[in-house]
């Protein structure tokens, strides 16, 4: 199946920029406590749900799968730059780390205690969050939960030349009632909600953050 023209676009550009970025991104967790907070609380309801691993979506160089193993969770990565996925397991050789899709994920149904999409959705174009997050309940197991990071906003940011390299990509900001919609749509539930304002560790656009953890419910 050849994957759509958003998905080349962005293998592309992080194949391309993957050794920065992953220098830029090295400490970025150290910085940030609330988003430290809300993997924490996340690491708990996964560890207590004990129905599988917990699979990092968009994992890049590996930082927060990393994180979540050194939190007692049974973590993994997938991304969809072979480049990324390459600086993953050189980083973190203990680790398991593989390419695949957000919207078409090598999984088996049910298989997953939990799911982290960091900044991940926000390259997927709007119309096609609904699949990606069908697929999200699809590999979750009933009681499994989710965390989703993303920048707040309506309009897109669109880089142009990152770190002096000739490419380009569209960055989709969303409204966590938006996305919460849509996860209510595809029989997942979310459980709770946090924005923060921008300040001096975030890179790049300065918008709010957006944080939702959710659970695909028992029976459904």
């Amino acid at each position: 199946m050849t994957d759509p023209d958003f998905l080349r676009t962005a293998r592309a550009f992080y194949d391309t920029i993957a050794a920065d970025y992953a220098d830029m991104a090295r400490d970025d967790l150290e910085t940030k406590p609330l988003d430290r907070a809300m993997l924490a609380a996340f690491a708990e309801l996964t560890r207590s749900t004990n129905a599988g691993p917990v699979a990092d979506l968009g994992c890049g160089p590996g930082r927060v799968t990393a994180h979540l193993h050194s939190l007692g969770v049974d973590a993994f990565g997938v991304d969809l730059s072979p480049a990324m996925v390459a600086l993953a397991r050189r980083e973190h050789p203990d680790l398991r780390f593989e390419e695949g899709s957000i919207t078409r994920l090598g999984l088996a149904d049910g298989s997953l205690s939990g799911i982290v999409a960091w900044y991940s959705i926000i390259h997927t174009p709007p119309e096609r969050l609904p699949e990606a997050f069908a697929e999200f309940h699809r590999v979750l197991a009933p009681g499994g939960h989710l965390l989703l990071a993303f920048q707040v906003g309506d309009e897109p940011l669109h880089v142009d030349r990152p770190f002096g390299h000739p490419v380009e990509l569209d960055f989709h900001r969303q409204r966590p009632d938006r996305i919460a919609t849509l996860l209510s749509e595809a029989d997942i539930t979310t459980t709770a909600q946090l924005v923060r304002q921008p300040d001096e560790t975030d890179k790049g656009a300065k918008v709010p953050q957006g944080y939702l953890l959710a659970r695909r419910p028992d029976g459904a």
